[in-house]
Parts: C-alpha cells; sequence; structure tokens
C-alpha cells in the first residue's frame, strides 16, 4: 500500500473532524489536502504532522472565505456536527459539540488532533505552531473547560498518580 493510500485510510476522517473547527467544507478541505500530499515530490519527514499542518491551514483560509461569503449573502450557515448520535452514549452528542466548540480555537485543536488524530503532543506543537508545553497546557486547559462544561467529574492527570 502506497504511504499515500495509508495515509488516507489513517488520517482522513481525524482530519476532516480537525478541519470541522475552522470550516464548513471540511471534506473539501481534506481532499484538497490529500491532492496537494499526492504531488509532493517528496514525502515530508513527519507524514501525520504536515498533513495536519496543511489541513489546519486550508481550514482556517477556507472558513474566512465562508464567513465573508456568508456576511455577502447575509445568511447564516449552522455548523456541521462533529460527533455521530447515539443513543447508546452516555454523552449527548449536541451537549459534546456545543463544548468542544465553544472552547477558544487553540485548544479545541490540540483537543482534536490529540484525541481524534491520535498526534503526540510534539506533532501537535509543530502543527499549530507552539511550544509542546504550551500545546500541554491548551490540552490540559481543554479538557477541564470541558469537563466543567459537560459536568463530568472525570479524574486529572494529577488525580491518576
Amino acid at each position: 500500500m502506497s504511504l499515500i493510500a495509508e495515509s488516507i485510510d489513517r488520517h482522513a476522517a481525524n482530519l476532516t473532524l480537525f478541519a470541522r473547527g475552522w470550516c464548513l467544507s471540511a471534506e473539501d478541505v481534506t481532499a484538497s489536502v490529500f491532492g496537494k500530499f499526492a504531488r509532493l515530490t517528496e514525502a515530508p519527514y513527519d507524514p501525520a504532522a504536515w498533513l495536519y499542518k496543511v489541513v489546519r491551514r486550508a481550514a482556517i483560509d477556507a472558513g474566512k472565505a465562508e464567513r465573508r461569503r456568508a456576511k455577502r449573502e447575509r445568511a447564516a450557515a449552522k455548523p456541521e456536527v462533529w460527533f455521530a448520535e447515539s443513543a447508546s452514549q452516555e454523552l449527548e452528542a449536541e451537549e459534546a459539540i456545543v463544548a468542544l466548540q465553544g472552547l477558544p480555537d487553540d485548544q479545541r485543536d490540540v483537543i482534536v488532533a490529540r484525541l481524534w488524530g491520535d498526534l503526540t503532543l510534539k506533532q501537535i506543537a509543530a502543527v499549530v505552531g507552539c511550544s509542546v508545553s504550551t500545546a500541554h497546557r491548551r490540552y490540559e486547559t481543554g479538557l477541564v473547560a470541558l469537563r466543567e462544561r459537560l459536568g463530568a467529574a472525570w479524574p486529572t492527570s494529577s488525580s491518576n498518580r
């Protein structure tokens, strides 16, 4: 299996989820980035981090274009759902969507990249352009905020010792 096919199988869904934090056209952004990836003459050192970084930039640009278009048309676009709803889940999907979308962009990006993208904090730091310690701080702060918003009594990292 080629690196491109393997990357699509492994990362496409997670990259689309990651892009949804920035724009409504997440699938288009993800497909466009995979097109760029396929045209590279040399594979990036860390393909997963490269994909997340390029998807993030493209999604931010797409989101700006969407907001300009919506303003011109005076139409409000409803954000796409981040999770599939399931009656068996303890957590209501709509509550989780609202809580996650309500986080600051920098925290939301780190949480989505870490939990759904399975990126390391080092990879996330490269994607969002910060230090590893800043990525960790954003991740921890975002998780605390999500716990509070959702009323979840999850253990913090300090109580796991």
